[in-house]
């Protein structure tokens, strides 16, 4: 098995996992088809953007380690795709990353659809509810957002997906609870989270003093004039 694959062993977990995982992708997909959030993407500004911020985001994945089969360590820019993009789009760049990793044999088909669930459509979710929760309960102030959604909503979006992790290997008896929590949960939630955190905020505050115009959560207008 190759530890450097992006998600999960084809024969990691049981097939009804994996169909679960397919069939959870294929609702996500209706939804944003019927959201009309697709149309975004015929605008070429903002289509090159997305397909840029893919191709990052792509390369900053190629940059893990693991421990064994299914729990890896790595970036993921997730919050920083859903802040730029919104939920949709964040998960639909993640998805569209995941594919390309199993073109180049870095990633497994048959777990294609969990794989974007946990890794692109779970920490686009806890980005984009933080997002909301912030922007309605607190001031719209510009440090609010970089350190609440930038920092924070960063470290929160991978702490989520390790406890995912680690509840998915536990329940489907890959790895044994004691393992996961001794040797994978600790370092995927905090060591990680942490990382993801102070790189995710540095990317956020540079995008929102010179480029707000990348950011779609943003608007300099509301978080920055007449505070």
């Amino acid at each position: 098995m190759n530890f450097t694959a992006p998600g999960l062993s084809e024969s990691l977990l049981p097939a009804s996992f994996y169909l679960v995982g397919w069939l959870g992708l294929a609702w996500l997909a209706w939804l944003w088809l019927m959201s009309g959030d697709w149309r975004r993407l015929a605008e070429p500004s903002r289509l090159n953007l997305f397909l840029a911020a893919t191709a990052a985001v792509l390369a900053l994945w190629q940059i893990r380690t693991g421990i064994k089969p299914g729990l890896s360590f790595h970036f993921y820019g997730v919050a920083a795709l859903t802040l730029m993009f919104g939920f949709w789009r964040a998960t639909f760049a993640g998805a569209l990353i995941l594919l390309a990793n199993a073109a180049f044999g870095r990633g497994s088909w048959n777990a294609l659809g969990f794989d974007a669930l946990l890794a692109a459509a779970l920490p686009a979710a806890v980005s984009w509810g933080l997002f909301r929760l912030l922007e309605r309960r607190l001031p719209n102030h510009f440090f609010i957002y970089v350190l609440g959604n930038g920092f924070f909503g960063a470290a929160l979006s991978v702490a989520a997906i390790g406890l995912a992790t680690t509840a998915l290997m536990a329940l489907a008896g890959a790895y044994s609870l004691e393992y996961l929590l001794s040797y994978y949960t600790p370092y995927a939630t905090l060591l990680i989270g942490w990382a993801e955190a102070f790189t995710t905020g540095m990317a956020i505050t540079m995008m929102a003093v010179y480029r707000p115009a990348w950011l779609e959560t943003f608007d300099d207008a509301r978080y920055i004039r007449n505070k």
